[in-house]
């Protein structure tokens, strides 16, 4: 480990400033004194200022190709994985002008795809969008109207992004006072326009009017897809639903908890028990042969506990007992800001009333799967409506569509009769009535453009807002709560 530290270090300091490239595609400039390389209880932590937050993250591996140094990381005790590049600044240039200019070739591309595919089509501009690079912006006329189309030529991202980012381009071109564009197409390969279609339709009637989906085909062709009624999306089968485990906490997970019961949960899947201390795992526990076995580590190096190691566990409650906290001295430690949202998801399961004074205490469901999706919390009102509840401590932009897209899943479910006769709230009656979105985040975590994106949505989905102080984490308080219109 130390030779993997020397060698970290000697590579970053051979270059004053480096620029880290993610695995999704953004880009941060920094000089090499603003990186840390650190060696923590047996691991490598590298160190980082995003436009997120400080994040921490486990090295996994570490190689140089060419002057380029590449990492495997790893955290959340495993569950997110990713890898990173440092690139030196003065090679950097190179390297996003070139994934520029394939991104351009491609946008080209998709442009002389739309003028092949559709009569009278006049092409007037090709750009790549000035935030990220990341999807092409093309304008062009057809039959004299002015159009605009949007494409995403980096493979990397969302339904949810693409069809917001429509959104704002047309608010922003429809206001011209020379040459207004009064419609945005969003061309997609096919899988991305089958799920674009969907969150079209749930579109309020005037923007699905003016936004429409197209899919780029094999053959090079691209063919508009038909505009999907809001009907539309309950046909079809409905598979069976499976009922989330909800059990009683094992001997095992109970001796864990009684350490810090105020922080420490468990929760349940059909691999086993998970042991978290304030929404960060740090055990699991498995039944093999008849015995409770359990694992222990907040990272992918986890021991089976003995009484060999039982004082490391103790360690590693301690560790956490100091650091996930409010009144943390070190707020960057990576106990402190690993997982925040898995946080605030511990605290309202502990007592959902907190939120709202009409849920019911329980079940509530964490992380309900709905179709391959997961929902971070699902509970019952005292009136039987069902409830979303979608959690954000950092401002996404994309919330609200995220948030729709399980709406319509789960809808689709309850309308089909699944989830009562699944029996998922036992003896409670859930009602003939359509499933309500809470979605909750500190007041500062709210993008600046919620409201604008919430009233992009049909009246037919309700989704509430709830503003929570910004010290959740020592006292969970609802500032305010809202209709989003």
């Amino acid at each position: 480990m130390n030779e993997l530290h020397e060698f970290l270090v000697r590579c970053l300091a051979s270059h004053r400033e480096w620029i880290i490239v993610t695995n999704d595609g953004r880009s941060f400039a920094f000089e090499n004194s603003e990186i840390e390389v650190d060696e923590h209880r047996d691991r490598m932590l590298f160190g980082f200022p995003s436009d997120t937050g400080y994040q921490t993250w486990r090295i996994d591996g570490a190689e140089t190709r060419r002057d380029e140094l590449h990492l495997s990381l790893s955290r959340a005790a495993g569950s997110e994985l990713s890898s990173v590049r440092l690139v030196p600044r003065a090679s950097f240039s190179e390297l996003q002008a070139s994934v520029e200019l394939a991104r351009l070739e491609r946008a080209n591309r998709v442009a002389a795809m739309l003028r092949e595919s559709f009569r009278g089509l006049r092409l007037n501009r090709v750009e790549l969008n000035r935030e990220n690079g990341r999807f092409a912006q093309i304008r062009y006329e057809q039959s004299g109207i002015a159009r605009a189309c949007i494409a995403d030529v980096s493979d990397s991202l969302l339904p949810e992004f693409l069809i917001s980012s429509a959104c704002f381009w047309l608010a922003k071109l429809s206001k011209r006072k020379r040459d207004p564009v009064r419609s945005v197409a969003i061309a997609a390969e096919k899988r991305s326009a089958r799920r674009l279609q969907k969150l079209h339709a749930l579109l309020r009637e005037d923007w699905r009017s003016r936004v429409s989906v197209l899919e780029i085909k094999d053959d090079g062709r691209i063919d508009a897809r038909p505009a999907l009624e809001f009907e539309d999306l309950w046909s079809g089968s409905v598979p069976d639903v499976r009922v989330p485990i909800l059990a009683q906490p094992t001997d095992t997970a109970r001796n864990l908890i009684a350490l810090a019961p105020e922080a420490i949960d468990s929760v349940f899947s059909r691999q086993g028990e998970t042991v978290r201390y304030h929404g960060l795992p740090f055990a699991r526990i498995r039944r093999l042969a008849g015995t409770e076995r359990c694992w222990f580590g907040t990272d992918r190096n986890r021991q089976l506990l003995s009484e060999a190691n039982v004082a490391e566990l103790a360690s590693i409650v301690d560790e956490l007992r100091e650091y996930r906290r409010f009144a943390s001295e070190n707020r960057r430690h990576a106990f402190y800001h690993t997982a925040p949202e898995a946080w605030l998801e511990s605290i309202l399961r502990r007592d959902i009333r907190r939120l709202d004074a009409n849920l019911v205490l329980s079940p509530v469901y964490h992380q309900f799967r709905a179709e391959r999706e997961k929902i971070d919390l699902l509970a019952l009102r005292r009136d039987g409506r069902l409830v979303i509840i979608e959690l954000k401590v950092e401002p996404d932009r994309e919330a609200i569509f995220q948030t729709i897209d399980y709406w319509r899943k789960i809808e689709r479910i309850r309308r089909a009769g699944k989830l009562r006769s699944a029996g998922l709230f036992g003896n409670l009656e859930i009602a003939d009535a359509p499933t309500i979105c809470y979605l909750a985040a500190p007041t500062l975590a709210f993008h600046r453009d919620f409201d604008f994106t919430a009233s992009l949505v049909s009246p037919a989905v309700e989704i509430h807002r709830f503003n929570l102080a910004e010290d959740w984490r020592r006292r969970l308080r609802v500032l305010e709560r809202r209709r989003a219109r």
